[in-house]
């Protein structure tokens, strides 16, 4: 199948962009592509224009100032994977990157057209988001920084407006007494998100003293585990008491969790999710879970705890600058 007829428009700055989603306002903004055109020429996106801004040199780019990272939206996977930088000040997204798909994903696809797309399949919204990043925005009206908890607002949607155009992401260096990690059961034919944790731990004389724990793949968009962060600050980051926090993240789900007879149902994933914040912690702090007391490997369903397999879909989503709500689920 092929897409509808569009016209095509090419942006060379962001000024111009913005201009052009000014006078096209049903206008998609094309990047890496890697989920706007698979989408058009399904149908499911029926866009009368495309504008092009992988050519906008302004959107590229990672820097470091005053412990915040900035990295520009069209930066590719494959550049966060080989930066020196990252892998120095935020090491889980050197191994979230440098696990998403194929190579030829990675050299392709962009970070900005990820978060943008919004797919609670994909793992950066559930990271950025327990990173406590932020979307830096910009629009006639000058630039904003977004929370990433407040960016993502559900099912491919989040709150950029559609005159609006990601420009880069902000993320807070980890400290020396943070430690981070990201675990995830993974479809084992697609590699999407099943269900998958992120956490960030502050450890400060043997106990946690601050904790940052997200969940994605099983709601419509990262959900923050504020009862499991709860268990465990003031706790030692035992076995036991990691073990005791993660399950209490059935409190945080409410009613949203995705469930269907082909892919894994809702109860499966309720009961899966638990697990992969639990692992997550446990890389984190340096724990084995292999056997975690229980008799039996936990890792036999590919859980992809950085390094080992961390694919963002094996088809990135890459067609950022402002919201496509009307994707369906595309998974």
């Amino acid at each position: 199948m092929f897409a509808t007829d569009f016209e095509y428009l090419k942006a060379t700055s962001v000024a111009q962009a913005i201009q052009l989603l000014g006078t096209n306002p049903e206008a998609r903004l094309l990047a890496g592509g890697h989920s706007l055109i698979p989408l058009m020429k399904l149908r499911q996106v029926r866009a009368p224009a495309v504008i092009d801004i992988g050519g906008i040199d302004e959107l590229r780019g990672i820097s470091i100032n005053n412990g915040t990272i900035h990295i520009g939206a069209l930066t590719t996977h494959r550049e966060i994977e080989t930066s020196p930088e990252i892998a120095q000040a935020c090491h889980i997204m050197t191994e979230v990157a440098g696990s998403i798909g194929d190579p030829q994903v990675r050299n392709r696809g962009t970070i900005g057209g990820n978060v943008v797309h919004a797919d609670p399949a994909s793992d950066w919204p559930t990271v950025l988001t327990a990173l406590r990043a932020e979307m830096v925005v910009q629009g006639r009206r000058g630039a904003r920084n977004v929370p990433a908890a407040e960016f993502f607002t559900g099912l491919l949607e989040t709150s950029i407006a559609s005159t609006e155009i990601l420009t880069g992401i902000e993320v807070p260096r980890l400290n020396q007494n943070q430690l981070a990690e990201y675990a995830k059961m993974a479809h084992p034919a697609t590699h999407f998100a099943v269900v998958g944790g992120a956490v960030v731990v502050t450890v400060e004389g043997g106990r946690c003293t601050a904790a940052s724990v997200v969940v994605g793949g099983l709601v419509p968009m990262p959900l923050r585990a504020r009862s499991v962060e709860t268990a465990l600050v003031g706790q030692e980051l035992t076995m036991e008491n990691i073990t005791a926090a993660a399950e209490k993240i059935s409190i945080d789900l409410g009613s949203n969790v995705f469930g269907d007879s082909v892919f894994a149902s809702a109860d499966f994933r309720r009961m899966v999710v638990g697990v992969e914040v639990k692992h997550a912690l446990f890389h984190a702090v340096g724990l084995a879970h292999h056997d975690d007391g229980d008799g039996h490997d936990d890792h036999g369903h590919d859980h992809d705890d950085h390094g080992h397999d961390h694919d963002d879909h094996g088809h990135d989503h890459d067609d950022h600058g402002h919201d496509h709500g009307d994707h369906g689920h595309n998974h």
